[in-house]
């Protein structure tokens, strides 16, 4: 049974598509960024001490999995909005340029000390939405939760014009990355996993196989 350290439905949506049973608590922790630390770094760190947290939580038998998504543009984190207003400017910024998307996800088996720790980094272009489509998207409150102030599967909003890698990382949840991490574990091999994220994403992954062979590329 994995627990995953999350209450996001939209990581609680993914992780059923790779059909493991699974059930979620909450993992609270400080996600101040500490001085000097890059962004992979960052991301890599909340998704450990979010798998600590709920190893306080969890049954002593389970399998633990965290996860962060953290936005990036060059070497400054963009978290998530603290209001209308800040989501505006972070949707302005982003506007008709490049960025990434860090998503560190963790594994965990408490009951016998190991973790395994995978870092998906995925290139993402938005496109020139006008001021008045920022408006409405913030009106519906869609970005306030969402790092970047966006969530990349809006299909009123659409804000992204390309990205070049993986998709369900810029979602919150690489789920290849996670089949690895698991294969790694001995936990078996779910080859159904990758067909089943593009075909709900609707997207056909150009680095899927790259990943599971054990790339680091996202």
């Amino acid at each position: 049974m994995i627990v995953l350290a999350s209450n996001s439905p939209r990581r609680r949506q993914m992780l059923a598509w790779m059909e493991v049973p699974f059930t979620t608590t909450m993992a609270a922790i400080d996600e101040t960024p500490r001085a000097g630390e890059n962004p992979s770094a960052y991301a890599s760190r909340l998704a450990q001490e979010k798998a600590r947290a709920c190893e306080r939580q969890a049954p002593f038998n389970a399998l633990i999995l965290a996860a962060d998504t953290t936005v990036t543009d060059g070497s400054q984190i963009i978290g998530k909005p603290l209001n209308a207003d800040d989501a505006a400017r972070m949707l302005r910024q982003l506007r008709s340029r490049h960025h990434m998307v860090h998503t560190a996800i963790v594994l965990a088996l408490p009951s016998r000390g190991i973790s395994e720790l995978e870092l998906c980094s995925t290139r993402v272009k938005m496109r020139a939405y006008t001021e008045e489509e920022i408006v409405n998207y913030i009106e519906s409150g869609d970005p306030l939760d969402k790092a970047g102030a966006y969530a990349i599967q809006n299909e009123t909003f659409n804000p992204v014009e390309k990205i070049s890698g993986c998709y369900a990382s810029v979602m919150g949840l690489p789920l290849c990355h996670i089949e690895r991490a698991l294969r790694r574990l001995g936990f078996g091999v779910r080859k159904r996993v990758p067909y089943r994220c593009q075909k709900e994403l609707a997207y056909a992954c150009p680095v899927f196989k790259r990943i599971l062979a054990g790339e680091n590329v996202g």
